[in-house]
């Protein structure tokens, strides 16, 4: 095995994905890809995101909110308006002659958290006062109440421990809601999601043992038109 990588949401952007992916010198035949979800949404690569994560042996992919969305889009064509208008639109276009069997069970078999030598990775959060195994759905790919309870313990004691995992990794939350492209440290957690989807953002992969990170040029100066 070789090194361990976490890449926040990707939302589409596949030629982020790609300078991510060469700018860490990713090794896809022995690295690890960790990926926290929202692979779908908001860029018009949706269909080559998923490729691309299909030709790594050692993925472990979470399924993020959006990415819910889009699977019940291709498994029951419904188009529910706050979806569309959350940029599953672009993941429609994407699929101009349907979805290949193996999109479909990519998702299918997306994980809601991940446990790895007590650090967990999960897209949104989670009751740190519960057993991970009984956690909500909709906590797991919706809820930012453990992030803002971390945000409030890192301003009053910045090594305050909120849970029992040695480091906890999110996505959902980009950290351009506070000013910042880069991920950050809270507490014990990391929120890796540096707002690929949104206009300045970009896309950023870690290596969770070393915390070196790589990222991707502002994400919509790729997609200009």
């Amino acid at each position: 095995m070789g090194r361990i990588w976490v890449i926040g949401d990707v939302h589409g952007a596949h030629r982020a994905l790609i300078q991510c992916l060469d700018r860490s010198a990713f090794d896809a035949q022995n690295d690890v890809l960790i990926c926290l979800g929202d692979l779908s949404d908001r860029w018009p690569e949706v269909d080559k995101v998923f490729d691309t994560m299909l030709t790594i042996p050692n993925l472990v992919l979470l399924l993020g909110n959006h990415d819910e969305w889009t699977l019940e889009w291709f498994l029951s064509k419904r188009t529910p308006d706050i979806w569309l208008t959350q940029g599953g639109d672009k993941t429609m276009e994407s699929y101009p002659n349907g979805v290949p069997q193996k999109h479909i069970d990519l998702l299918k078999q997306a994980l809601l958290y991940y446990e790895l030598e007590n650090k967990l990775f999960v897209h949104a959060g989670f009751n740190p006062l519960a057993d991970i195994r009984n956690q909500d759905r909709h906590i797991l790919l919706w809820d930012r109440t453990f992030i803002r309870t971390a945000l409030h313990y890192n301003r009053h004691a910045e090594h305050h421990k909120l849970t029992s995992y040695d480091e906890v990794y999110l996505g959902h939350t980009p950290t351009l809601n506070f000013g910042q492209v880069k991920p950050m440290k809270i507490c014990e957690v990391y929120l890796i999601d540096t707002g690929a989807g949104w206009k300045g953002g970009v896309l950023s992969i870690m290596d969770i043992n070393t915390k070196e990170y790589f990222q991707s040029d502002p994400v919509d100066q790729l997609y200009r038109r």
